[in-house]
């Protein structure tokens, strides 16, 4: 996990609040609450402006639209859609050339957000079990078949998305959150579970392997998040009183 700071605090805050926007009054308090130094808080909001990654009118801070986007991608993964899976895969080769190194980074991000693994360069799958969504700029670049793997599926998932590594990280999480005692602590093992949650490949089940810890991570982070924003909710009634 990684050590709270006054960003990463009011980056977790405001992406679990809908609207994702807040008085500064809010901020200050729930950072105090976390055991932050106002200062720090103050001087971490101006940065966050001057980098884009807030936008601030009339002492109210609101995620770019950059942040609100992966607020978007966040919830999609804490509550994803599944469909029955019929044993197909997804299939994109790259089809596009010409491309500079920036842009060739930019894509590959964007088919791993899109849960595709890279079988060999410029061929990326993934069980066809979730809605496929590439959006202009990567669907440009390449050309999409479903297709029946000849080798062994579970092999194959196991090699493109380490599930195993996946599930144990999970049950780690799991303890900690067990373990946890403090809002500040259980704070921290949230934002490390969502990171985590937003990881998951999303396989189908027989591609999974036994006792799949996911859901059980999402409740427990679901369950933190209901905690939190009554939490929240208090602290912005006092800073509007």
């Amino acid at each position: 996990m990684r050590k709270l700071t006054a960003r990463s605090a009011i980056l977790s805050a405001l992406l679990g609040t809908h609207p994702a926007q807040a008085p500064v009054s809010w901020i200050v308090s729930v950072a105090e609450e976390l055991g932050l130094q106002q200062s720090a808080v103050r001087v971490a909001l101006t940065r966050m402006v001057a980098m884009g990654d807030l936008e601030r009118a009339n002492g109210v801070y609101r995620l770019s639209d950059r942040l609100i986007e992966r607020q978007r991608r966040q919830d999609a993964a804490v509550s994803p859609v599944v469909k029955a899976w019929d044993g197909e895969w997804y299939l994109a080769v790259v089809t596009a050339i010409g491309d500079d190194a920036a842009a060739r980074t930019a894509f590959r991000d964007t088919m791993r957000a899109r849960k595709l693994g890279e079988l060999r360069e410029g061929v990326w799958t993934r069980p066809a079990n979730i809605e496929l969504v590439l959006g202009p700029d990567a669907r440009r670049r390449v050309s999409v078949f479903t297709a029946v793997p000849q080798d062994s599926p579970a092999a194959m998932a196991e090699t493109l998305f380490a599930p195993q590594l996946w599930a144990r990280d999970a049950e780690q999480l799991l303890l900690e959150f067990a373990s946890s005692s403090s809002l500040r602590e259980r704070f921290e093992v949230a934002a490390a579970a969502v990171r985590h949650i937003l990881d998951d490949p999303l396989l189908p089940d027989p591609l999974l392997p036994a006792d799949w810890p996911g859901l059980r991570l999402r409740a427990e982070y679901a369950a933190f998040r209901t905690e939190f924003m009554t939490f929240a909710e208090h602290l912005l009634v006092t800073s509007d009183a």
